[in-house]
C-alpha cells in the first residue's frame, strides 16, 4: 500500500495521503458535499451540485492503471475525513490520463494540493503513464498556480476560450 504522513505544523492535524478505496463511497460523498460552490464550480467546470451514484463509484473503483486516485485524509471525532483528492482518468491515448485535484475550502492554500499532485506524478511515472494533463477554467488561479508550481505547461483551450489546458509530460 502507498502511504505517505506528514505532521500538519498549524494545529498540529496528522493528515494521511493513501490510495482511494471502493469503500470511501460515503466519505467522497461527504468531501464533495462540503465543498463551496466555487470550488465545486472549478473541479467540474460547471454546475455540479452532488455526484451521481455512478460518478461515485467510478471516482472510487480505481483500477490503478487506466484510474488512480489519492485521497488526503485527517481524523476528527474518531472518523476518518477527507480533505482533498488527486485522481487520473483515461483517455483515448493509452499513454495520457486526465487528472483532477480537489481540497477542502478549509485545507486550500497548505500544500495539500501539491502533495497530493506530487504523489500521483510518482505512481503515474511508475506506472507508465506518459503525460498528465488537466482541462481547468482560466479564472481558477489555484491550478494555476499548482501548475506552475510542478512545472505544467499550458495553454488557451482551441475550442473554449475560458478554458485552459495544462499539461505535464511524464
Amino acid at each position: 500500500m502507498i502511504s505517505n504522513e506528514l505532521q500538519y505544523s498549524k494545529d498540529s492535524s496528522s493528515i494521511t495521503i493513501r490510495p482511494i478505496r471502493f469503500t470511501d463511497m460515503e466519505m467522497e460523498a461527504d468531501f464533495m458535499r462540503r465543498l463551496s460552490p466555487t470550488t465545486k464550480h472549478f473541479r467540474f467546470l460547471g454546475g455540479v451540485q452532488e455526484l451521481s451514484p455512478q460518478l461515485l463509484r467510478s471516482f472510487c473503483d480505481v483500477d490503478g492503471h487506466y484510474s488512480m486516485a489519492f485521497v488526503a485524509t485527517i481524523f476528527e471525532d474518531g472518523e476518518e475525513v477527507e480533505i482533498g483528492v488527486s485522481r487520473y482518468a483515461p483517455n483515448a491515448n493509452e499513454d495520457f490520463r486526465e487528472m483532477a485535484v480537489t481540497v477542502a475550502d478549509k485545507w486550500q492554500n497548505h500544500g495539500i494540493g501539491t502533495l497530493l499532485t506530487e504523489k500521483l506524478v510518482e505512481f503515474s511515472r511508475a506506472h507508465g503513464v506518459k503525460n498528465l494533463y488537466s482541462v481547468d477554467l482560466a479564472d481558477n488561479t489555484s491550478m494555476r498556480e499548482l501548475a506552475r508550481d510542478i512545472g505544467m505547461s499550458s495553454q488557451r483551450d482551441p475550442e473554449y476560450a475560458h478554458q485552459v489546458i495544462y499539461s505535464l509530460p511524464l
